[in-house]
Order: structure tokens, then C-alpha cells, then sequence
């Protein structure tokens, strides 16, 4: 059997092993991740981010303790900065969260950014894919933390907590990040420091200066104390809020449509690049053209313009060669 095969039959090193391959960018993962594919889009996708330093794991081990209590599975994705050595991620998932760790109910997968923006990882979403296809209930996205370039979990997750901490200037932070329009929940972790009254006030002021959202969803904050647990419940309830708003607006079908259109961009983005680097290193016209552009005897423009053309023809030349053949 295959690796999907395996996967599907709840084969967990099967699934560690795809998830390895998908980082590495294996060409044999899009074979598997094809057979997979149909029998993804059952979980629940709750994504976490917010300031390094915001206590965003400790309160993503607290929620995954109360999810496991209520009987359902869980997928967690950790997001790491990338060491610059190894161009792995800095902390592993031996560190994070190590009491779920024997927990077969609970699989959690470390990756690095590997210099992806976004906060997130160039293969996060196949590695969601993978996770839903094992039949996980509830796949946690813990973001890298970097501050200021986090929304693209706003096209991952269904529901995007942001975790503040009084006393870091988050209330600056949110609204050069954006994060604002992205959260459909705020957390106030660390609650008992000095300040958190005001951060509250802070954000509130925010939320009601803010545009009405199209989902007509008002997002509400929550205080925590996530070492010591409290506040975690109410927050889990808070998410179990906004998947009912979601459904009972039919807005969930519109997030569904809207990850799998990134998701689907972005691998076409992604193999188009590869296809015509490939195409012209082959040609070795690449350091020929930039040798031009250095030279100003041509253009970035027309060049593009007339990669295009050719990749198109040279597409158009095998389709037919092919007979008319589609590829899956």
C-alpha cells in the first residue's frame, strides 16, 4: 500500500512520513496528497497567532486538554522561525506541548517557515489536508509569532484567535499588523499582569471604531491565564460561538471556498514558476535574459510578456502531440 493508503487506515508514521515528504517538496507527495484529497474537509480549523512572547502555546496545550476531555480528536500544526543553520525550525515538537505527546488522539507536526510570509508555512495547508484526511475533528495552526505579517491565517483557519499580553504595546501592534480585521476572537493571556484592564478597554474602543463586518460577527475578548488554565473554557466556548455563527449564517461554505481558492492559487502560482524556470535553465536562456535586462537591452515586461507566449505555445504543441490527453 502507499502511503495514502496507509494514512487512511490510521497508519500515524504513514502520515509523519507524507508530512516530512510535503516539506521537503517531494515530487511523490502530490501523488499521495491527490488520493487523499477526497476525503479531506471534515475538521474544524481554529488558527492562533499573535506576539512572540503572547503565551500562544501554553494556551493551545490548555484548549487541546479541554477539546480531548469533550472526546475529539485533534491536529496540532506549529509553526517555527527557521533556524538558519539547518533551515529546520528553531523548536521542535519534543519541546511543544509534551504531556499530548503519547496522546494517540493528538498528532502534532513542527514546521519552519523556511522564509514563507504570512506566518505560516509554504506547506501548512497540505499538511492541514493530511490531518483532516486522518479524520482529525479540530486541526489547531499555531503561527510563528513574528508580529506584523500574521494574516495569512485569515485564508487557513475558520476561526482566528489573536492572543495579546497587556504591557507589549499590542494595542500599536494590532493595528499596524492588520490583525483587527482578522480576528474573529481577541485573547487577553497573562491577564493577571498590571494593564490588562486598559488593553481590554483599548480594544474594545477598536472594535466598536471598526467597520461592521460583512459576516456580522462582533469579535469578543476573552481573558486568560493560560498557565494556570483559567479562562480557557470560556474561550472554547466563545470558539463553539463563532462555528455556530458561521453555519447558521451560511458563511462557513464562503470560508471553505475561499481556502481552497488560496490554497489552489497558490499551487498553480507555484508549479507555472517551476515549469518555466525548468524550461529555461534547460534552455539555459535565463542568465542570457538577465544579462539583457543588467544591460538595458530589453525589458522585465516584454520579457515576461514573451516567456508567456512561448510557455503557452510549447503547452498548446504537447496537448496536441498528446492527442488531447488530460493529466491528473
Amino acid at each position: 500500500m502507499g502511503l495514502a493508503e496507509r494514512i487512511l487506515k490510521g497508519d500515524v508514521r504513514a502520515a509523519a512520513r507524507l508530512m516530512r515528504d510535503i516539506d521537503d517538496d517531494l515530487p511523490d507527495a502530490w501523488h499521495e496528497l491527490k488520493k487523499l484529497y477526497p476525503k479531506t474537509g471534515r475538521a474544524y480549523i481554529i488558527g492562533v497567532t499573535g506576539l512572540p512572547g503572547s503565551g500562544k502555546s501554553t494556551l493551545v496545550d490548555k484548549m487541546v486538554e479541554i477539546f480531548r476531555k469533550e472526546g475529539k480528536t485533534i491536529g496540532i500544526v506549529a509553526v517555527d522561525p527557521t533556524s538558519p543553520f539547518t533551515g529546520g525550525a528553531i523548536l521542535g515538537d519534543r519541546i511543544r506541548m509534551q504531556r499530548h505527546s503519547t496522546d494517540d488522539g493528538v498528532f502534532i507536526r513542527s514546521l519552519a517557515t523556511r522564509g514563507y510570509l504570512g506566518g505560516i508555512s509554504r506547506s501548512t495547508h497540505d499538511i492541514i489536508n493530511v490531518m483532516d484526511a486522518m479524520g482529525k475533528d479540530i486541526i489547531i495552526v499555531e503561527t510563528v509569532g513574528v508580529g506584523q505579517d500574521e494574516v495569512e491565517i485569515v485564508n487557513t483557519a475558520h476561526t482566528s484567535i489573536v492572543v495579546t499580553v497587556p504591557g507589549l504595546g499590542d494595542e500599536v501592534q494590532i493595528i499596524k499588523a492588520g490583525l483587527l480585521e482578522i480576528a474573529d476572537i481577541f485573547v487577553i493571556n497573562k491577564s493577571e499582569r498590571e494593564g490588562a484592564e486598559k488593553l481590554e478597554q483599548e480594544l474594545r474602543v477598536m472594535i466598536e471604531m471598526a467597520p461592521p463586518r460583512q459576516d456580522g460577527w462582533t469579535p469578543p475578548i476573552f481573558k486568560t491565564e493560560a498557565v494556570l488554565g483559567k479562562g480557557v473554557f470560556e474561550l472554547i466556548y466563545g470558539v463553539s460561538r463563532h462555528r455556530n455563527s458561521l453555519i447558521e449564517s451560511k458563511k462557513l461554505d464562503g470560508k471553505n471556498k475561499l481556502r481552497t481558492k488560496k490554497h489552489f492559487l497558490k499551487l498553480l502560482q507555484t508549479r507555472l514558476l517551476e515549469s518555466v524556470l525548468g524550461r529555461m535553465e534547460e534552455g539555459e536562456t535565463l542568465d542570457k535574459m538577465l544579462q539583457q535586462l543588467v544591460d538595458r537591452k530589453g525589458n522585465p515586461y516584454g520579457l515576461v510578456e514573451k516567456i508567456m507566449r512561448e510557455h503557452l505555445k510549447s503547452h498548446l504543441r504537447s496537448d496536441h502531440g498528446g492527442k488531447g490527453k488530460t493529466h491528473s
